[in-house]
């Protein structure tokens, strides 16, 4: 069972396996009564977390790593991740009153990506942790095969990927792309559900307005067919062509723009 909870500007999951659960990312520093409330109303309690993982070392992503290690928690940390565990300390140290505790090295448990299997298999999880760098060198990506659901943290949203051609962030990408995910569950941005797209690719069935209309228009821009863009986002040909159509004869309009023409046409 995979759990989103919402209680910072972060994603944090909370995986149940069939013998334990684990945790994905944290909020900034101070947000773990925030936390334990977030886990109250979801039902969830700590005591059952066996370990704690985090995408990366960025102050948004492990604030409270320390204090959900203080519970008794397994903090584990991927060999990759290693030498950026106080990365973030400097940031925090700025603010004189932040409540931020930094990560106690004597009680990690570290691991390499091979060992991340047997790693989730204590949990009763079918799963790996993969180095995903691009976002930042210290970036992992975790996989559940079951599911067929990825956890990416902040690695660009699929919608943006075009933007990152011949970087290390596409080549990372490029890796999860070929595990053929049917989800996304991303560090800030909302959950992507993906079907088969374009060229045989997972594209995701967009749920986000904003986000579908300024795909629409990409997409456009190097010619690809009302019908092809339908099968690569999932969205109504109609709606596509009345995007488009705007967006050909408004040089320069905006996609708030665009989305206010059609409700005025709506109406």
């Amino acid at each position: 069972m995979i759990t989103q909870l919402r209680y910072s500007p972060t994603n944090t999951y909370f995986i149940t396996g069939q013998k334990g659960s684990i945790m994905f990312d944290t909020g900034w520093a101070g947000t773990f009564p925030a936390l334990c409330s977030a886990l109250g109303e979801n039902d969830l309690r700590l005591q059952d977390v066996k370990y704690l993982f985090v995408s990366h070392f960025h102050p948004d992503h492990m604030g409270i790593a320390q204090n959900i290690a203080d519970t008794g928690v397994c903090f584990a940390v991927c060999d990759v991740q290693r030498d950026f565990i106080h990365s973030s300390d400097h940031i925090f140290a700025r603010d004189k009153h932040s409540f931020f505790l930094p990560v106690d090295d004597s009680k990690v448990r570290f691991f390499s990506v091979e060992e991340s299997s047997e790693l989730l298999a204590e949990c009763g999880i079918d799963g790996e942790f993969i180095h995903t760098p691009g976002h930042s060198e210290d970036s992992i990506s975790l996989w559940l095969r079951k599911e067929k659901a990825l956890f990416t943290g902040d690695l660009p949203p699929l919608h943006e990927l075009e933007m990152y051609k011949g970087t290390e962030t596409e080549k990372s990408w490029n890796r999860l792309l070929a595990l053929k995910p049917s989800a996304v569950y991303y560090g800030h941005a909302r959950t992507a559900f993906l079907k088969k797209g374009l060229f045989g690719l997972p594209s995701p069935v967009e749920t986000d307005t904003y986000e579908l209309v300024k795909r629409i228009t990409r997409l456009s821009e190097r010619g690809f067919t009302a019908e092809e863009i339908s099968e690569e986002t999932g969205a109504d040909e109609t709606f596509i062509r009345d995007v488009t159509r705007i967006y050909r004869t408004h040089p320069g309009v905006s996609v708030q723009g665009i989305l206010d023409r059609i409700e005025i046409k709506g109406k």
